[in-house]
């Protein structure tokens, strides 16, 4: 039993030996390899490795409201060539290589024949399967190196490996740059700026995946086959810009930039009833004196607008019925002064004016008396009637950068004694241009404050996917009354007050001026003449009778004797308005009038004494803005009507328009003129324009229609 039981002890101790054996030989394997075959199995190792990468997807197009190209992604291409191929023979490489050396050399001209035979040589010598033959190729490029020999056989055969790329290309280059946005170079990942930065995610798309394979070199060359993931493209954005607006607006005000030498500019077009943004030009000055879009100043710069803010502080008072159109403002001798702060006017004006006087002349002392009597003691209700306009609040727009409005009030920190008077003529006050004419607008658009749109559409393989309607921000800004007669001082700066330059008896223009000192930084804003920093502005809409155009121009630190706005900016709007207007082609009648009150009658304007009488023997209240006026335009709301001088020019023919046809047919008759009628009603056309040469015994033909209200 002894013998048995050792026996099979030893049989045991040889199995354990043996597997310890097994076990130390690996052991011993594995440092062998480690230690003297590693470095190569890695690099083998690695030439073998495979690994999916992203296909990026094709970004979408950004077009003009027509469908025309904005921005949109081109195609470049590295072309490379898998010399070493199993397809590609050693006879055949012999046989073509001379020919597409010279070939290649031709088509780049960046080294000689002999120079790509021997880089083709060297890479067959060193067995490369992904040598690279050029970068940055466009697809005619790419096309005919596919007729070239060994590569004309195919990817497979000739051994050509083609990747593209793409990179965003502006078709008009400058026009509308910032707006419609490009990559920030500064940034460290891929960033975008404008409207490529805000509909990055609809335009970028979904990235497809690749399976590539490591080769000798370190590259990474794509595999054949049948499983990889497609990139989704970009979705396709439509503005609102209207390209040939766009290149009038810029064309405009860079002409004006530079004959002013001014630092910086912008243009914005909008359409009045719907908010679409048809141009939005930004033109800053470049170290060479060029100009070129380096910054949106439409959306992003915030700064005190002056004069152009004085529409906000009439509406609020003459909502809040502190004043009216006709109450006199004493303006002394031209200065006023409030804590010890003097306020002067650039074109002084003394004596005893009205307060629409103080409106069309923009008196900055006349303004400033008006709203420091009416809220001096309650400044609060004056901020509050801002506010209700919705001043105070960003636009969201459909791009980034857009700067918040400063609107201060009593219990802000800033808040001092003279901030009332200041704020009322446009300081201490920050708007943005766009912010500034969104309320512009509103009094165009009859009260309704509407949000600027700047894309309408987001299309997917060419359907609509998504659609970006008209959005109200505040259905009234202020009740008829005022609304009415905010639009006859509109129309006054250019009839009779600090806009006459751009006047015109084709169609009437509504707007106001504005000149704005700058503060520079904490140095405050008088260093010395040499030192003053102007912003010269005009903001309006046309035609004034049925605005279908809004507009903002500002020239900023114009520097060549010029800084007002009637005299920088102005000019710029009537260019862009004449062209525009020039190309209208369903211009709509002017209205019979504005509309009427709920229980008040329609009534056409005529003679002042006339609707006066008619009104009383009805009970209405009637408000006469000049009660020495002839012929007056009856504004109604709901309790009262306001009687708006119809004023008539001196020479030329008046304007006739929204007349009752027996008041018309007098005027004109008057003045020596025939007078041929169509139809019934009131005037709504005249064959010779306002404004337009006539002489005793020219005809004229009233085009009539009967109001429907």
């Amino acid at each position: 039993m002894r013998d048995v039981k050792k026996d099979i002890l030893m049989r045991v101790y040889l199995v354990y030996l043996g597997i310890l054996l097994f076990g130390l030989a690996i052991i011993g394997k594995a440092i062998y390899i480690y230690t003297v075959d590693g470095k190569e199995l890695v690099e083998k190792a690695k030439k073998q490795e495979m690994r999916l990468f992203d296909v990026e997807a094709i970004r979408g197009n950004i077009c003009a409201e027509d469908g025309t190209l904005l921005a949109t992604s081109v195609p470049i291409f590295d072309v490379r060539m898998d010399v070493s191929s199993e397809n590609i023979t050693d006879d055949f490489f012999k046989n073509n290589v001379d020919s597409l050396s010279i070939c290649l050399a031709s088509l780049f001209n960046d080294r000689k024949p002999a120079g790509y035979r021997d880089l083709l040589w060297e890479a067959r010598r060193n067995g490369e399967r992904y040598l690279m033959i050029h970068r940055d190729l466009t697809y005619e490029q790419v096309k005919k190196l596919r007729t070239f020999p060994i590569f004309r056989l195919g990817k497979y055969r000739g051994g050509m490996i083609v990747t593209p790329q793409y990179y965003r290309e502006l078709p008009y280059k400058n026009l509308a740059r910032r707006t419609i946005g490009f990559e920030n170079p500064e940034a460290v990942e891929k960033v975008y700026v404008g409207l490529e930065g805000y509909f990055t995610n609809e335009l970028q798309g979904i990235n497809g995946k690749r399976l590539m394979r490591r080769i000798g070199n370190g590259a990474w060359m794509p595999m054949d086959i049948d499983n990889q993931v497609e990139p989704q493209n970009g979705e396709d954005i439509i503005t609102t810009l209207d390209i040939n607006l766009q290149d009038l607006a810029e064309a405009a005000l860079e002409r004006e930039l530079i004959a002013d030498s001014a630092d910086h500019g912008c243009v914005v077009v909008m359409e009045v009833q719907t908010g679409h943004i048809k141009a939005i030009a930004n033109l800053g000055k470049l170290p060479d004196g060029s100009y070129s879009e380096i910054y949106n100043y439409a959306v992003g710069e915030a700064t005190e607008p002056g004069s152009t803010f004085k529409l906000a502080s009439f509406l609020v008072a003459l909502e809040d019925g502190k004043f009216d159109l006709t109450t006199p403002v004493n303006l002394g001798n031209g200065t006023a002064t409030y804590h010890g702060a003097n306020m002067t006017d650039a074109h002084r004006i003394t004596g005893t004016i009205t307060a629409e006087q103080v409106f069309e002349k923009s008196s900055n002392v006349g303004t400033s008396k008006l709203i420091y009597a009416a809220y001096n003691d309650q400044p609060q209700r004056y901020v509050d009637g801002l506010y209700r306009m919705c001043l105070n609040k960003p636009l969201n727009l459909q791009i980034g950068g857009e700067k918040n409005p400063l609107i201060l009030t009593p219990k802000s920190r800033w808040w001092s004694a003279v901030s009332l008077p200041w704020m009322s003529v446009g300081y201490e006050v920050k708007l943005t241009p766009l912010q500034l004419l969104t309320l512009y607008n509103a009094v165009a658009n009859n009260g309704k404050m509407i949000r600027p749109v700047l894309v309408k559409q987001i299309l997917r393989n060419g359907i609509v996917v998504q659609t970006f309607p008209t959005e109200v921000i505040n259905p009234a800004i202020c009740s008829p009354a005022t609304l009415a007669k905010a639009k006859y001082l509109l129309e006054g700066v250019v009839d009779r007050g600090t806009a006459t330059s751009i006047k015109n008896p084709l169609y009437r223009i509504a707007g106001k001026t504005g000149t704005a000192q700058l503060a520079e930084n904490n140095r405050g804003y008088n260093q010395g003449t040499r030192n003053i920093h102007y912003k010269g502005s005009f903001i309006g809409y046309f035609p004034a009778d049925h605005p279908r155009y809004s507009c903002i121009v500002v020239i900023n630190n114009p520097s060549r004797g010029k800084y007002y706005g009637g005299a920088v900016a102005a000019p710029v709007f009537r260019e862009i308005s004449d062209r525009i207007y020039a190309s209208m082609q369903d211009i709509p009648n002017a209205p019979l009038n504005y509309p009427a009150g709920h229980g008040i009658p329609f009534a056409s304007a005529g003679t002042q004494e006339d609707l006066q009488e008619v009104y009383r023997t009805l009970g209405v209240v009637v408000k006469p803005v000049n009660p020495q006026a002839e012929y007056a335009r009856p504004l109604s709301d709901s309790t009262s009507v306001v009687l708006a001088p119809q004023q008539f020019p001196r020479t030329g023919m008046p304007d006739v328009t929204g007349m009752g046809v027996k008041d018309a047919v007098f005027l004109l008759e008057q003045m020596g003129m025939r007078v041929v009628l169509n139809g019934k009603g009131n005037v709504v056309r005249q064959s010779v324009p306002p404004g337009g040469v006539c002489t005793r015994g020219t005809i004229v033909v009233l085009d009539l229609q009967t109001s429907k209200t």
